[in-house]
């Protein structure tokens, strides 16, 4: 275990408060920078133009256009933080919506979050089949289910709404995943996300508050 991932373990982190900082790079030697990064992969899955890029670039804080590493089918952005004086590099692979990309998006993640788009049933519907792909190549990593553009699913009537979140949660009770809903636009869920995933990870205590209001931004599990 190196010293990084060491002091994160045993910090007993109080997460009431917010998760971390962006990290600043010092003048310590690259040696010791890396030596002292915790470099954890999480992927994005999920069908075409359901917003995972628009969710990444609201996390990592970069405008659209200013993507990290973009290849044919893949997104790739970094964001790192610090943690109790500790390092974590967030290396986060989206698959743009092709499922052959999934073994390289997904070999070696600690979390991946299957993502549909709230006001589209059928991205819904394709979550099982991304998760089917995904677990081909990872059986460890940690499911999240998060639903995007809550800012425009919450202008459906509500009983198109309980539909959805009806099927939403059984998806994630099959999946044996945590279900949030969220919006990059308002940036709803966007950073709870990731606290949940780092407290998930490092077996760290923090309190998830479930939400099954109909109407507000649905935390399930």
């Amino acid at each position: 275990m190196s010293s990084a991932l060491a002091t994160i373990a045993t910090s007993g982190i109080d997460f009431s408060g917010s998760l971390a900082m962006p990290c600043c790079t010092n003048n310590n030697s690259h040696k010791d920078s890396m030596e002292d990064l915790v470099a954890l992969k999480i992927s994005l899955l999920g069908d075409y133009h359901i917003g995972k890029t628009s969710f990444l670039t609201k996390y990592v804080g970069k405008e659209k256009g200013e993507e990290g590493f973009t290849t044919t089918g893949l997104n790739h952005m970094d964001k790192t933080l610090c943690v109790s004086g500790a390092r974590i590099s967030y290396n986060m692979w989206e698959v743009e919506g092709d499922v052959s990309h999934i073994p390289v998006a997904c070999k070696d993640s600690v979390a991946m979050l299957f993502m549909f788009d709230l006001t589209s049933r059928c991205t819904l519907n394709s979550v099982i089949s991304w998760y089917q792909q995904a677990r081909k190549w990872n059986q460890t990593a940690i499911p999240v289910l998060i639903g995007t553009k809550f800012d425009d699913f919450a202008q459906l009537p509500l009983d198109v709404q309980w539909a959805i979140a009806l099927q939403a949660r059984a998806y994630a009770k099959a999946l044996n995943a945590t279900l949030f809903f969220s919006s990059a636009a308002y940036n709803i869920n966007v950073n709870k996300i990731f606290k949940f995933i780092t407290a998930k990870i490092f077996n760290l205590p923090w309190t998830l508050e479930r939400n099954l209001t109909i109407g507000e931004p649905i935390i399930d599990y």
